[in-house]
């Protein structure tokens, strides 16, 4: 049946123009910290919007930032990240990558023609004055990677003050494992710590001839090893979320030569503080086990984004726009899994909710998030645009709820 609602009907005449956004992003894939020509485009577009202001630069060289404003009133924030991943495209499509080895891999080419239609929609409502307070169209780079201090794009906008003024936050993600017309909704954590480790283990190493003289850290790896498997199975209950991945073993030169270290290094996921806390003891102490067998060790965490912590209130706003704009949308409440998303930072300092947009394409093939044949069924961008227009209609306008920030609620019902 056809949809009347007035964004719906405004977003829809932006569909073709949605569609070329997204795809000369797609063609056009740069890395993280490097998406120079993707800022430039993305602030050029906003700057040809009557009454958007436009700042680039803040926090990260590559970052843009538009506000509409109509003076006094709450201020809500929409986000899309910006940045691509180094993966060589498999598709055969005629706006696949031109940037050999890197792809838009993750969505974030449609997250940022998305928001870009967002800001032309809300753009006409200003004019129209039917709005009292301010948007800000937050496109960040450097979601999918970290710099050499161990930082994404985030952490550097929200120390720099982008968020200060913000009173919520929304954002969008795509869905390949849902259909366009379904969407994955959930309240507190939703999406994982993300944590790095690297361990070493020493011995003397030797002759291996002569394993009887020193002291060999591969044969010290193996109850080790044990242990760090054995941790989520063991140490963590089973009704919490956690992950603990080993996804590098380096050791030795040669056949016959006992090597004098072995270097492990893993990921490890979870939702809460108490278990991101209690993953660390635990790998610290599996890797003390050498000890006893006359090997040394050291042992480094790197911590990455916090989890996604969604308000239930920001998100009663998205499930009841939704439900406005599309009735016979399909809702599933659930967490969206294990995978990082440093719109954590952002939920962490203020209510702010991040919801998934099915995408997946009419046919047989799964293309999942990360893969080389990732891909979407561009009819979600319309749908993305005025779900998020929507939302911040309804907070400008006094109809959803305004959330206490002093009172971040933290919520894990399915977790």
């Amino acid at each position: 049946m056809p949809n009347h609602h007035p964004i719906v009907e405004q977003v829809n005449q932006l569909t073709d123009k949605l569609v070329e956004w997204r795809r000369t992003f797609h063609q056009h894939p740069e890395l993280s910290f490097q998406e120079f020509e993707t800022s430039r485009v993305v602030a050029e577009t906003l700057r040809s919007i009557d009454g958007m202001k436009v700042e680039t630069g803040i926090g990260t060289e590559t970052s843009v930032v538009g506000t509409l404003t109509s003076g006094e009133g709450p201020t809500i924030a929409i986000r899309a990240d910006i940045d691509a991943l180094p993966i060589i495209e498999e598709n055969k499509e005629s706006y696949c990558s031109k940037n050999e080895g890197v792809m838009h891999a993750c969505g974030h080419d449609a997250h940022t023609a998305i928001l870009l239609g967002v800001a032309h929609t809300l753009a006409d409502v200003f004019q129209k004055g039917q709005l009292k307070g301010t948007v800000k169209f937050v496109f960040q780079p450097a979601e999918e990677s970290t710099d050499e201090n161990g930082l994404s794009g985030s952490p550097y906008m929200v120390k720099a003050g982008v968020y200060d003024d913000v009173d919520a936050a929304i954002a969008l993600h795509m869905c390949p494992w849902l259909p366009v017309g379904e969407a994955q909704v959930n309240d507190g954590y939703s999406m994982a710590n993300v944590d790095v480790f690297k361990g070493k283990i020493y011995g003397t190493g030797g002759h291996g001839a002569y394993p009887e003289l020193g002291t060999d850290p591969i044969w010290m790896l193996g109850p080790v090893m044990q242990a760090l498997h054995g941790i989520v199975a063991r140490r963590v209950s089973a009704l919490d979320a956690a992950v603990v991945t080993i996804g590098q073993v380096h050791a030795g030169t040669a056949s016959n030569i006992i090597p004098t270290e072995v270097s492990i290094e893993g990921t490890m996921r979870s939702y809460t503080p108490e278990i991101r806390d209690l993953l660390a003891s635990e790998l610290r102490r599996a890797f003390s086990i050498v000890e006893n067998l006359g090997g040394r060790y050291s042992f480094d965490v790197e911590r990455g984004e916090p989890a996604l912590n969604n308000s239930a209130v920001v998100n009663s706003w998205i499930t009841k726009t939704i439900e406005e704009l599309y009735p016979q949308f399909k809702i599933t409440r659930r967490p969206f899994g294990l995978g990082g998303e440093d719109f954590g930072y952002v939920t962490q300092k203020l209510p702010g909710s991040m919801f998934f947009l099915g995408c997946a394409q009419k046919n047989e093939i799964q293309r999942d998030l990360h893969t080389p044949i990732f891909d979407i069924d561009e009819t979600c961008l319309p749908i993305g645009a005025a779900i998020l227009a929507q939302t911040a209609v309804k907070f400008l306008t006094g109809e959803a709820a305004l959330p206490n920030k002093k009172t971040l609620e933290v919520q894990t019902n399915g977790a």
